[in-house]
């Protein structure tokens, strides 16, 4: 399955339909979830890695008690904004999930999303091991953010 460019993914979605973020890193995939205006993006868990099978079915259990019916990948580009093979892999991944799924995916820029989440977290003072638990949810709630936001920007007039 094609993935969606980001507008082109929001104009097919039905009316209050959420998106799924999900932030794909080499032993635990974060989960976030929009709220059906797709404004707010809000941590809902974590899953392990494993196989591609049961991943898409956790997802699709998300999706459908949800309300979901779209689903927003990180794209770790390097710095310079360059396409590496940590991208290329998550590339791959998200046509993966698409075909596996049945459900639109769009790619979203997650540079630093792990480490903006870690800062927080440890400016607000929790101990290393409660940040371990809840970084991989945050930082896909944190990369689903940014889309959303670039989803609700104003639009010049055409």
């Amino acid at each position: 399955m094609t993935l969606f460019n980001l507008t082109d993914l929001a104009s097919t979605l039905p009316r209050n339909a959420r998106l799924i973020g999900l932030d794909p890193g080499s032993k635990i995939i974060g989960i976030a979830l929009s709220d059906v205006g797709r404004r707010l993006a809000t941590p809902y868990g974590a899953m392990k890695r494993g196989k591609l099978a049961d991943a898409a079915a956790t997802i699709l259990d998300i999706a459908r008690k949800e309300g979901a019916a779209a689903i927003v990948i990180g794209l770790p580009l390097s710095m310079d904004g360059s396409f590496g093979p940590a991208a290329q892999a998550a590339r791959d991944w998200a046509h993966a999930i698409a075909r596996e799924t049945g459900l639109p995916v769009a790619m979203m820029d997650e540079r630093l999303s792990s480490a903006a989440v870690n800062r927080a977290l440890i400016e607000a003072d929790l101990s290393r091991a409660k940040r371990a638990g809840r970084v991989d949810a945050a930082a896909a709630s944190y990369m689903l953010q940014g889309a959303l936001d670039l989803l609700n920007e104003p639009r010049p007039p055409e």
